[in-house]
C-alpha cells in the first residue's frame, strides 16, 4: 500500500513539473492515509507517525492495521533521525556558558563553583572577582558593626546571602531538592554516592535525567556499566550515554566511541572521539591522533580536530579567570 501511494506520490510530482508549475513540497500537497487512501480534508485530520515521520494516518486504527508493513521502514528511518541528532556537534559542552560572565565553562569541574544558595554553575573567575569585590566593601565599612553585619557574600546570581558553612549549605541544597531543581537533584545524588548509597543515589540521578540533568545521564551509565545500586545493563549504560553525548558530555561521548569500537562501529566510533575532541576533550583527542597513525582517520580531519579542540579550550579562558586560579594555586599552597 504504501509503495503505490509514494509511486502515486512521485508520478504527480513529476505532471506539476512538466506544466512548469512550482512544487515547494510535494508531500505538504497530497495528504492521505497510508493504510486506507482517504484524503484529509474537512473532519478528517490525519497525523504523521511519531517514529519515522514519512506517512500519515487518519486515526489510531489505521496505524494499527498499516504496522507490520511499515515497522521496518519506520525502524531504519528512526534509526537514521536519531544518528543525524546524536552525530550533530554541540555548541557546547553540557556546562554551557557561566551564568554572570558569558564565557564558556570549562570542561574540569573544579574550575566551577557552584552556589549552594541557587545551584547555579559559576566561573572561578567570576567567584574569585566577587570575593575581591566584597572584600574591599567591607574594608571600606568605617562602622564595626556595620562591618560584622555585612560579612556575609551576596550571590552573583540570586543575590541572596551565600550560606556560610556545610550545615547551611545542605539546609539549602535540600530546599532546591524540594523545589526539584536538576542540579540540586544531581548534587545531592552525587553525595549520597560519595557515602556508598548507590541505591539512593540512583533514584535522585534518576529524576535529575527525568528533569533534563545531562550529568546525571553520565552517572547512572555509569552505574549499570559498575552495577552499583543496579543490576548491570549494557542496553542501559548505552541509552544514558547516548542521552549525555546529545547533551554535550564529552566524557560520555568518548566513552560512547569505545563501546561503539568494541562492537566493531568503528566508523561510529571515529565519530564520536572527533566530535568529543572538538570539544575540548583531551582523551578523545589522543584517540583520534592514534586512529590517524593507523589509518582510520585522514590527516585532514585530525587537523580539524585538533584546531577545533584548542578554540574549544581558548574559549574557556580569560584574565579573570587565570587570577582565579592562580589565586587558587597559591591558596592551596598555603
Amino acid at each position: 500500500m504504501r509503495a503505490a501511494v509514494a509511486g502515486e506520490v512521485e508520478i504527480e510530482s513529476d505532471k506539476m513539473m512538466k506544466t512548469g508549475d512550482v512544487v515547494e513540497d510535494s508531500s505538504s500537497e497530497i495528504m492521505i492515509c497510508a493504510n486506507c487512501g482517504v484524503t484529509a480534508g474537512g473532519d478528517i485530520k490525519l497525523k504523521k507517525c511519531n517514529g519515522c515521520y514519512l506517512v500519515k494516518y487518519c486515526g489510531v486504527d489505521c496505524q494499527r492495521e498499516h504496522r507490520p508493513i511499515h515497522k521496518e521502514a519506520c525502524k531504519k528511518r528512526a534509526a537514521e533521525l536519531r544518528d543525524e541528532i546524536l552525530f550533530k556537534q554541540p555548541e557546547s559542552s553540557h556546562h554551557g556558558d557561566c551564568p554572570i560572565c558569558c564565557y564558556p565553562l570549562p570542561l574540569d569541574s573544579k574550575q566551577s563553583t557552584m552556589m549552594p544558595c541557587c545551584c547555579k554553575l559559576i566561573c572561578e573567575g567570576c567567584d574569585y572577582a566577587d570575593k575581591n569585590r566584597e572584600v574591599e566593601r567591607i574594608l571600606r565599612e568605617r562602622n564595626l558593626q556595620n562591618r560584622e553585619m555585612n560579612l556575609r557574600r551576596t550571590c552573583l546570581f540570586c543575590r541572596s546571602i551565600v550560606p556560610s558553612g556545610p550545615e547551611d549549605c545542605m539546609i539549602h541544597l535540600a530546599k532546591r531538592v524540594k523545589a526539584n531543581d536538576p542540579y540540586a537533584l544531581c548534587q545531592m545524588g552525587g553525595l549520597l554516592q560519595g557515602q556508598g548509597d548507590y541505591k539512593n543515589a540512583y533514584k535522585y540521578w534518576t529524576k535529575a535525567a527525568e528533569l533534563g540533568n545531562i550529568t546525571a545521564h553520565y552517572y547512572l551509565a555509569l552505574l549499570y556499566r559498575l552495577g552499583h545500586g543496579v543490576e548491570r545493563n549494557k542496553k542501559q549504560e548505552f541509552h544514558h550515554l547516548t542521552e549525555a553525548a546529545i547533551g554535550g558530555h564529552p566524557e560520555a561521548r568518548h566513552n560512547l566511541g569505545t563501546l561503539e569500537s568494541e562492537r566493531g562501529m568503528h566508523e561510529r566510533a571515529v565519530k564520536h572521539y572527533i566530535i568529543a575532541a572538538k570539544l575540548g576533550c583531551d582523551e578523545s583527542l589522543k584517540s583520534v591522533k592514534y586512529l590517524c597513525k593507523v589509518g582510520r582517520v585522514s590527516k585532514d580531519d585530525f587537523a580539524a580536530a585538533i584546531r577545533d579542540h584548542q578554540a574549544a579550550i581558548d574559549a574557556t579562558k580569560s584574565p579573570q579567570r587565570e587570577a582565579g586560579a592562580k589565586f587558587a594555586r597559591q591558596e592551596a599552597e598555603w
